[in-house]
């Protein structure tokens, strides 16, 4: 093509462009045909890929709580992506068979784009999607239980905006899907996440950018921080830490047997048959898979304090160690050590009546995954036994305790679950440090499993005498008040070695994006 018809062509899409932007201030009366964010795909990609990259993100896939469809309730009205002005109802059907739910969308911002909703109660999610202005319905046929229509009538249909509309909704999903490439797309696309939601920087290390490490300088209780960058794990880490404030994703722990052998305690080491379990194995091993990782991690060694240390009970570590040998990772209170609020652990737009949802959907689609990652905890929390999810909601309803009140219950220590103690990476470490004195007389006041990463790098238990530091623990240029050991990037931990442990420590703390304040001894 000439460059004059490049010219042309560069003209008339920022005609456009201008023209659909003005449309956003002139009114309904000049409504353009289609706006920036509905015709950018359909443009030469040096144009269209380096905005639509600035406009949407993996948050953008989080549905937006928009209100609750209940048969005694007047309609809700919102804002949507493309309609501006929308309300709706639900209508039980006769004999409360089934129901249907009454959708008029008004007011599109132009005629390309369209707006999608996810519709869920505990016992089915379903979805539609509207591009006309019109009265629009859906219908549920009938029930999935009889305890559904109960759950309707009191709480309703809860209704779910995709925030960035259909469009931006797959242009956010284009976005996500790198976090979990094991590529160098991939971990750049988890370098910009948290960057921009999490404020990290990752100031690239001069060379080495491994340790040489001497185990003679290396002691029982040494705490071990995982940050991954790249592939699965690391875009699992990177969504973590964005809900927990968390710098790092893994954790594991230094112990020395009585001949001085070096090992490393970790809950969530990957066996042969691709279980995650908890191990304790020989230093050489653990380091050598760590340098092997293609999920190119990146890890610091966090020295116990000398007077912590002079305290570690070594024998009772390794007893606690070797009991919970060959035991599976902690899915069961994974969720709970994070959420301890009622509103303010979850990084907008997600909340509580979409952790509920998800929860419903996973029961549907994968119950025995379901059972484990949630139901067992839920029926501790109300002293029940063998309840399912829908059993639970039926059983909160009975009490009148709200659905996201039972998930803030503390999480106890001593709960037994159908696999025995259920330890986290980090729960794992922090139990171990409460067999081994670490926490003293307030110890039984502590509950280790509502403990994120976070919250066990911020503790006041480590070195903090950069001088007593080993020599090969930094590169000359990194002056870290910790040992990074691997990594091209230079770790970073928040807040670390700040808090003094008390009793009831971090059982009702929020953590929310992306200053992730928190309150004095929460």
């Amino acid at each position: 093509m000439p460059s004059s018809d490049h010219r042309r062509l560069r003209h008339a899409v920022v005609a456009w462009m201008l023209i659909a932007l003005l449309g956003c201030e002139v009114g309904e009366a000049l409504k353009v045909p289609f706006r920036v964010n509905d015709v950018l795909p359909v443009l030469p990609r040096q144009i269209s890929w380096p905005v639509l990259n600035n406009l949407h993100s993996a948050v953008d896939l989080l549905p937006y709580f928009v209100g609750s469809l209940t048969p005694s309730n007047a309609s809700i009205k919102w804002k949507g992506a493309c309609f501006y002005d929308n309300t709706a109802k639900i209508e039980l059907s006769p004999a409360s068979q089934g129901a249907v739910l009454y959708v008029k969308t008004e007011a599109a911002h132009s005629w390309t784009c369209m707006d999608l909703y996810v519709f869920a109660t505990p016992y089915r999610i379903t979805w539609d999607y509207y591009f006309s202005s019109r009265e629009h319905t859906l219908k549920f046929d009938s029930w999935e239980e009889p305890a559904e229509l109960e759950y309707v009538k009191q709480h309703g249909v809860s209704v779910f905006l995709m925030p960035s509309g259909m469009l931006g909704t797959l242009l956010s999903l284009i976005d996500v899907l790198p976090l979990f490439s094991n590529t160098g797309w991939g971990q750049n696309a988890n370098l910009e996440f948290l960057k921009k939601h999490m404020g990290a920087t990752f100031e690239k290390r001069s060379q080495p950018w491994r340790a040489y490490i001497d185990p003679s300088d290396v002691h029982s209780g040494d705490f071990l921080a995982v940050s991954k960058i790249r592939g699965r794990w690391g875009g699992f880490e990177t969504l973590e830490k964005w809900v927990t404030g968390s710098f790092a994703g893994h954790t594991a722990v230094c112990l020395k047997d009585e001949l001085g052998n070096l090992w490393v305690g970790e809950s969530g080491h990957e066996n042969e048959k691709g279980e995650e379990i908890i191990v304790a194995i020989p230093w050489e091993e653990w380091w050598e898979l760590a340098l092997k990782d293609n999920s190119n991690p990146q890890i610091a060694l966090l020295p116990l304090h000398p007077e912590i240390r002079a305290k570690f009970n070594n024998t009772a570590a390794w007893e606690y160690a070797r009991s919970m040998s060959g035991k599976p990772y902690g899915y069961h209170n994974m969720i709970f050590s994070w959420i301890d609020t009622v509103a303010d652990n979850y990084p907008p737009p997600l909340d509580a009546h979409l952790v509920i949802s998800v929860m419903s959907m996973w029961t549907r689609l994968q119950p025995a995954y379901s059972a484990n990652m949630w139901n067992e905890a839920l029926n501790k929390r109300l002293g029940t036994e063998g309840l399912d999810l829908h059993d639970i909601i039926v059983e909160t309803e009975k009490r009148g305790i709200p659905f996201d009140e039972l998930l803030t219950i503390p999480e106890q220590d001593e709960w037994e679950y159908s696999d025995g103690k259920s330890t986290t990476c980090v729960a794992f470490i922090l139990s171990m440090y409460k067999e081994a004195g670490v926490f003293g007389p307030i110890s039984s006041s502590i509950q280790v499993t509502e403990f994120t990463i976070r919250d066990a790098y911020m503790l006041r238990i480590f070195e903090d005498n950069q001088t007593r530091l080993p020599r090969w623990c930094n590169n000359e240029n990194d002056q870290l008040p910790f040992c990074q050991i691997l990594g091209e990037y230079r770790m970073e931990l928040p807040g670390y070695n700040t808090l003094d442990p008390y009793a009831n420590m971090n059982e009702y703390c929020p953590s929310l994006p992306p200053i992730y304040d928190r309150p004095s001894r929460c």
